[in-house]
């Protein structure tokens, strides 16, 4: 899961992000509006946190873009301001969620935790298609009953394929997934092909085959048949 933090003050920024990596997210940060603005209209994000107050502009202008753009992404306003007024206006524009400013990162990291669950997996602490069964909360994975170790790569992977399922994928879309904003400067998709290999071997090993089709010439997908 990628997470975008927009937040002008560094330290508290790498401390949120310090915090969600060690939860097992992936985590960018943007300090200032003009950076924030082009990475919400360039890669995509499973959840945006945004402080208010910017460098540069005022972070519900950066809201209004994300929702102009009708772009589904899970909001969370984390802001020192505090008022009602601010709260409604933000929450009126598009905003999944508002946390004042100081905040307890567990906190933040459950907040996070529930929008995401809501928005993809139907308020489920669990996700299951043809035989897997995925654990949201403690991050394990069985197929047909039986439990399956994998990679942090695999199990994003894994949960970026059935969040999608039905979908085609493209390879850029499973590169930026893993290994967000870095996969600009990729000269090749080698590493997607290793871990989707190791993946449907894990998979097949339990007995579950051709879950994960490959598309010629465009990507793949998580076949639901």
């Amino acid at each position: 899961m990628k997470i975008l933090i927009i937040e002008d003050e560094r330290r508290l920024s790498d401390a949120i992000k310090h915090y969600l990596e060690g939860q097992g997210y992936l985590c960018e940060q943007a300090f200032d509006f003009s950076d924030a603005k082009m990475k919400v209209g360039v890669y995509d994000y499973d959840c945006v946190l945004l402080d208010l107050m910017l460098p540069g502009g005022d972070g519900l202008d950066i809201l209004h873009d994300i929702r102009r753009g009708h772009n589904g992404v899970g909001v969370i306003i984390i802001s020192a301001k505090d008022s009602l007024p601010d709260r409604l206006k933000g929450l009126e524009i598009g905003a999944d969620d508002y946390l004042a400013k100081p905040f307890a990162l567990p906190e933040l990291s459950m907040r996070i935790y529930a929008l995401i669950r809501r928005k993809e997996f139907s308020v489920s602490n669990t996700i299951q298609s043809r035989g897997v069964k995925v654990n949201l909360i403690q991050k394990t994975v069985t197929a047909n009953g039986v439990p399956v170790m994998l990679t942090r790569s695999e199990y994003e992977l894994l949960i970026f394929f059935i969040g999608n399922r039905g979908k085609v994928v493209s390879k850029a879309s499973i590169a930026e997934h893993l290994s967000g904003e870095m996969a600009d400067m990729m000269d090749n998709y080698d590493f997607i092909y290793s871990h989707i290999k190791n993946l449907k071997a894990k998979l097949a090993r339990e007995g579950i085959k051709d879950v994960i089709k490959t598309i010629y010439g465009t990507g793949y997908k998580w076949n639901t048949a």
